[in-house]
């Protein structure tokens, strides 16, 4: 055992990495299925809520600024996977900036943020699919729905990866049918995008719940893009690291950025318009029922927009909580059992332990009366994800300054401006989580949960940390530090 300031590491044989190896050959367009599939959801659900906190014109103004926001960070995030390629992602790149807790605290919040976003989109399958199976309760569709698709992932990373692109595939062509039907048949109505009753003083065309719910619609505006950053989680099973993972990064942000502006454009003026879809549960489903009337062809649509909208973001999201839980357990953060692979090299342990967390945080909130599951559980993930931003944003800007010679396998265009302007729309974000009463129950139970994890590693699991885990050994040999950590 070797200590280094408030942590200590423990010396591990050979066999302890054995048993915890990753194996894969994903290329970029994988890569960017994966990374667009974990957000794809968004466009199906949980945004339109900002309608209702903004109207149209606030979600927009939203949006445009968290587009900005995640344009940035993808960026410095694409230069981070080239020089650092380890499963932690986020982790990895905190854990070489700023040390040990800061690189725990936000693995925590990646957990959180990839842990509850399947459970988020769980509850919004829900409305898309009782309709079809009515007598089916609902804690039952959530159990089958996990099942499923833990599985695949257990099964064999290759399968997760080609069907996470199918699906994605396949979602993306759905919405591409929506914004045609929509358009060319007159369904879709410019004026439909301002009906929403003003607040007093507010003008109703412009901004009718002023500036502060421009604010307010922040938290619903991040869901058109949430997920993307999982791409760098797939480092120990891509084949050209250094080159694919900035590739499907950079493509995959401008393919959701664009969705975003049709989704929200298109889906907010059919139907019943802004007032109408800010309130749905199954936004893209009444959009379709304004083309097709309710009935059978409504309902075949339902299935698809469920089956490849909402499926292909629980179902890579699910790959990303398997490997950041995977990551920290490898590394002594978390118990060490939670790292086991199998035979096909998958963290099924990991897998199994993030759905019943999942299952068991929707339940809880379902059955508590404090209000929508899928509102709390969104703004619950995006607390979470918005920690992990400022943290990774932070951890760039430090690196490039300290360590220019680690960043050179890939350069961001964006540099330390970029981040700069990532970090301070990443503070914006994280003080709307806070200021909105409507978000506080998500906040508080997060931070309640990152509270707990922090007192674990501090009692538990900070002297028994792993030098030998790729994400500490690169940090550790960045401070010329490693060959002295298990003499």
């Amino acid at each position: 055992m070797s200590d280094r300031g408030i942590v200590s590491y423990e010396r591990v044989s050979d066999s302890y990495l054995k048993q915890r190896q990753l194996k894969g050959r994903a290329g970029w367009f994988l890569l960017w299925g994966l990374g667009v599939g974990a957000v794809i959801s968004g466009d199906f659900y949980g945004w339109n809520f900002g309608l209702a906190k903004g109207g149209f014109w606030g979600l927009t103004i939203a949006t445009l600024l968290m587009g900005i926001m995640y344009i940035c960070m993808v960026f410095s995030i694409a230069e981070l996977s080239a020089a650092l390629p380890h499963a932690g992602g986020f982790y990895s790149f905190t854990r070489s900036a700023f040390g040990p807790v800061v690189g725990f605290i936000c693995g925590v919040a990646l957990a959180i943020e990839y842990i509850l976003t399947p459970a988020t989109i769980v509850v919004g399958l829900t409305g898309y699919v009782q309709p079809l199976i009515p007598t089916m309760p609902v804690w039952g569709l959530w159990i089958l729905a996990y099942a499923i698709f833990v599985a695949i992932n257990i099964w064999n990373v290759d399968l997760t990866f080609y069907v996470g692109l199918f699906l994605t595939i396949i979602a993306v062509m759905v919405l591409l049918i929506f914004y045609i039907s929509m358009t060319v048949s007159g369904v879709f109505n410019l004026e439909q995008l301002f009906n929403i009753s003003a607040a007093p003083g507010q003008l109703a065309t412009w901004l009718p719940k002023g500036w502060t719910g421009v604010f307010a619609a922040i938290p619903y505006a991040i869901w058109f893009y949430l997920g993307i950053e999982e791409v760098p989680l797939a480092a120990e099973e891509t084949r050209k690291v250094k080159s694919d993972i900035p590739l499907a990064l950079i493509f995959g942000i401008f393919t959701l950025v664009v969705l975003s502006f049709l989704t929200l454009i298109i889906n907010s003026g059919v139907g019943g318009g802004a007032a109408a879809i800010g309130g749905s549960n199954i936004p893209l489903a009444d959009g379709f029922d304004s083309y097709f009337g309710k009935g059978t062809s409504s309902a075949l649509v339902t299935a698809m927009a469920l089956t490849c909208g909402m499926i292909a973001s629980f179902h890579t999201i699910i790959y990303a909580y398997g490997r950041i839980l995977f990551s920290l357990s490898r590394a002594g953060y978390l118990p060490r059992w939670i790292s086991l692979t199998n035979k096909n090299h998958t963290p099924y342990v990991a897998i199994i332990l993030g759905a019943l967390v999942g299952l068991v945080c929707a339940e809880i909130i379902n059955i508590s009366g404090s209000g929508g599951a899928g509102k709390i559980l969104l703004n619950m993930s995006v607390f979470g994800a918005v920690i992990s931003y400022l943290l990774v944003m932070l951890s760039y800007i430090k690196l490039k300054l300290d360590r220019p010679d680690l960043l050179s396998a890939y350069e961001s265009p964006l540099g330390i401006k970029g981040a700069i302007v990532g970090m301070i729309l990443a503070v914006v974000a994280l003080f709307a989580c806070f200021v909105d009463p409507d978000y506080r129950f998500g906040v508080w139970g997060v931070s309640i949960f990152m509270l707990a994890a922090i007192a674990f590693f501090w009692i538990f699991t900070r002297h028994r940390l792993v030098a030998r885990a790729p994400e500490e050994k690169a940090a550790l040999l960045s401070k010329r530090e490693l060959r002295t950590m298990e003499e």
